[in-house]
């Protein structure tokens, strides 16, 4: 970190090296810290301190990446899908609000630099920048340690997507994607109900999914689309594991 960064307290709510070892663990190599450290600094945060490399071109590498290690993981896994749905499978995984939530998972928001202004407007969990840090770091580990290492982490974040991809209504949009459900099963439309608490610059929302008054789902996060989209999810899965469940593999006669 350099010492404009230090004198103007502009740092992360944890060190950055906690994440380089986790990243390691992950793609099973060496990288680079100065790369990572790259990847995390918000252009908000570069123009505070005067100037800094910020993580914009890791981000447009790591896109280009993320992009070619899902499709063909997509390619691979769906032999007989049209060209048209595996573009649809790919927009399910390849997108902000999927990006965003991998981010919070590994605890992006905790390690990225930034700026007074974004700090102080929740930019620690934004979807934007958090799936936007996603990207940079995938083009870092691509940088530090290549292609394989940078698969690794790819599906590390994003395999339980992946496999959930073609169940999916409208994306990654689960609000959708349960209404569909409980359309098709005449389950009657599903209901949300919303309550808030914390301070005006800090408020947390939770929401209750009900479908036939029967609660399926919780959520909480920074905004009401969040923590409706994270009750939807649940509930998805829920009723989807109720109404249509996997088919049990068939055993050959005498095993």
């Amino acid at each position: 970190m350099t010492k404009g960064a230090q004198d103007s307290g502009l740092q992360p709510l944890r060190p950055v090296e906690e994440l380089v070892r986790e990243l390691e663990d992950v793609t099973l190599s060496r990288l680079t810290p100065e790369e990572l450290s790259r990847a995390l600094t918000h252009r908000s945060y570069a123009y505070e301190c005067g100037g800094l490399p910020h993580n914009e071109r890791l981000e447009f590498l790591g896109d280009s990446v993320l992009g070619l290690v899902v499709t063909t993981t997509l390619f691979d896994t769906h032999p007989d899908t049209s060209e048209g749905q595996l573009a649809k499978l790919r927009a399910a995984v390849v997108n902000m609000r999927a990006l965003a939530a991998a981010g919070r998972a590994l605890g992006v928001g905790d390690f990225v630099l930034l700026g007074r202004g974004e700090e102080s407007t929740g930019g620690r969990d934004k979807d934007s920048i958090l799936a936007d840090t996603v990207e940079a770091l995938i083009g870092a580990v691509y940088v530090s340690a290549g292609l394989q290492a940078a698969d690794r982490l790819v599906h590390h974040l994003l395999d339980p997507l992946i496999r959930q991809s073609a169940n999916l209504g409208a994306g990654l949009d689960w609000k959708t994607s349960l209404q569909e459900i409980t359309s098709r099963h005449s389950l009657g439309p599903p209901e949300y109900r919303i309550t808030e608490e914390g301070p005006e610059h800090a408020k947390v929302f939770e929401s209750a999914v009900s479908v036939g008054g029967t609660v399926f789902g919780t959520g909480s996060g920074r905004t009401k689309k969040i923590a409706e989209q994270e009750a939807a999810a649940q509930a998805w899965e829920a009723l989807r594991l109720a109404h249509e469940p996997e088919p049990e593999p068939e055993h050959e006669p005498g095993e």
